[in-house]
């Protein structure tokens, strides 16, 4: 990991792209880890990243050494602001009906025998390892938020602590990446 100088954030505060790089490496794990806990319904892993890495180029861009503050802390109060109104703009579903709704032309051909028995086996396969590889906990972690229900909704309906939900998730997702890793969930 990289250290930080006041001369590699000046260099970075400049728009010179190794220091940018630079910066970027040194705060990927912080970054990682705040991402990690702003996931929720309408905001992915990899979604929550980038609205962090977007947070890290406002701290960067904003930063002012003068007022005391060292830059690993101002960047990820940064980092953590960015995610957080991610969180908040998921839960608002404010997107939702163009992110759910169906385009009035179809330009695409219907699919063929073929690739409608491929789908139904690939959907066969996924209902098979929901199943056969989630526990009956992780089973019911997963109905309920597909039915879109936070961390904490789930936890208090089956009356466990929403770290337990979240790390169900963490565990379904994975098994199930490992069944098909073709799959995004």
């Amino acid at each position: 990991m990289p250290h930080l100088t006041p001369l590699l954030l000046q260099q970075a505060q400049a728009g010179q792209e190794t220091a940018i790089a630079a910066v970027l490496a040194h705060m990927m794990p912080m970054l990682r880890r705040c991402a990690a806990q702003g996931v929720c319904p309408g905001l992915e892993y990899d979604d929550a990243v980038q609205e962090g890495i977007i947070g890290l180029f406002s701290a960067v861009k904003m930063f002012d050494a003068s007022r005391g503050a060292a830059f690993e802390t101002y960047a990820s109060t940064c980092i953590q602001n960015a995610v957080i109104a991610a969180q908040r703009a998921a839960g608002r579903k404010k997107h939702g009906p163009l992110n759910q709704s169906v385009p009035l032309e179809e330009n695409h051909p219907a699919p063929g025998p073929e690739e409608i028995a491929i789908r139904n086996e690939q959907m066969n396969a996924t209902f098979q390892a929901i199943h056969t590889r989630l526990s009956g906990f992780e089973q019911e972690v997963l109905a309920l938020f597909i039915d879109g229900n936070s961390y904490e909704q789930i936890a208090r309906q089956l009356g466990r602590t929403p770290k337990a939900v979240e790390n169900a998730l963490f565990r379904l997702r994975r098994k199930l990446r490992q069944e098909q890793p073709a799959s995004k969930l």
